[in-house]
């Protein structure tokens, strides 16, 4: 369905300052903190910073676990943990000690570093410098009002709100440098691109929303089937503009004429799927993933 789509691509000038500012300061940087979107966890990746921070210990946060299958969650956890790469799952609205967790984990990939700063006679090493990153609206900002323990930045349901790097103090051994939400100047992949445009990481003024409702549907018909049928209470329905017109009549989301709306149906569809309306769902299984090792 993908391939048929209208391309997608957003990276305003913003994003290429930050990118730059990003690989200046991870020269000074101990550690990675990078949050990515628990319902697609490889898309959410920039491929960037895996470029960018090679060699580095990192932190895979994956965020909005409430909104995501927590079968897959735990899955990808086990599968993306390494040596000098920890995944926590966290819910970062109304979960419980995420400060403790984080500050845990950075001080367990920074041990060795820390004992060595030691080893040279410095009897208070200086905190270590964590680089906190992600795509837009994958929550990372929520991330940094936990840890620092106040709603210190600005966050919203939307790409595209922090738009400067900052330094925040997040414990004696923690210094944790926050930075805008980026993303990379092409998509290659374009079904990437599409689950990051159904997961809100991309300004809506751009996307398509019939494009993205028909991927979504054809991923939740291939890994939950049944759902969208007890959503949108219709039966043997395959192709997704039958399904989207089972959803307007569902919905009342009818033109004048009484005739679906199928621009506000996927909209509204889109919308449901982005509040955990349609129920917990991961759009990327681990399971049809060969190699995550990199």
């Amino acid at each position: 369905m993908a391939e048929n789509m209208k391309n997608i691509n957003w990276y305003p000038g913003h994003m290429e300052k930050a990118r730059r500012q990003m690989q200046e300061n991870l020269k000074v940087m101990d550690l990675i903190i990078e949050v990515r979107d628990a319902r697609i966890p490889l898309a959410s990746e920039n491929p960037f910073l895996a470029e960018m921070a090679a060699g580095k210990p990192r932190i895979i946060i994956l965020s909005k676990t409430d909104l995501a299958d927590p079968e897959q969650t735990a899955r990808w956890e086990e599968a993306l943990r390494t040596e000098q790469r920890e995944v926590l799952s966290l819910d970062l609205r109304q979960g419980k000690d995420v400060r403790k967790k984080i500050i845990a984990a950075s001080r367990q990939l920074t041990a060795a570093k820390y004992e060595k700063m030691k080893a040279r006679g410095i009897r208070n090493p200086r905190a270590m410098r964590a680089m906190a990153c992600g795509i837009p609206n994958s929550g990372k900002s929520t991330l940094i009002n936990r840890v620092f323990g106040r709603a210190s930045l600005k966050t919203e349901d939307h790409p595209g709100v922090t738009r400067s790097l900052s330094w925040i103090h997040a414990d004696p051994a923690l210094d944790i440098l926050d930075t805008p939400g980026v993303l990379w100047p092409r998509f290659d992949d374009q079904h990437a691109a599409a689950l990051l445009g159904i997961t809100g990481a991309i300004n809506d003024q751009l996307l398509d929303f019939k494009d993205l409702s028909c991927v979504l549907i054809t991923t939740m018909q291939k890994y939950y089937p049944g759902l969208l049928e007890k959503a949108y209470e219709y039966q043997d329905l395959e192709d997704p503009y039958d399904v989207l017109r089972a959803a307007a009549a569902c919905r009342r989301i009818l033109k004048e004429n009484n005739e679906a709306d199928l621009d506000r149906t996927a909209s509204a569809m889109i919308h449901e799927f982005r509040r955990g309306k349609l129920g917990r769902i991961t759009l990327e299984h681990e399971e049809d993933v060969e190699d995550l090792s990199e």
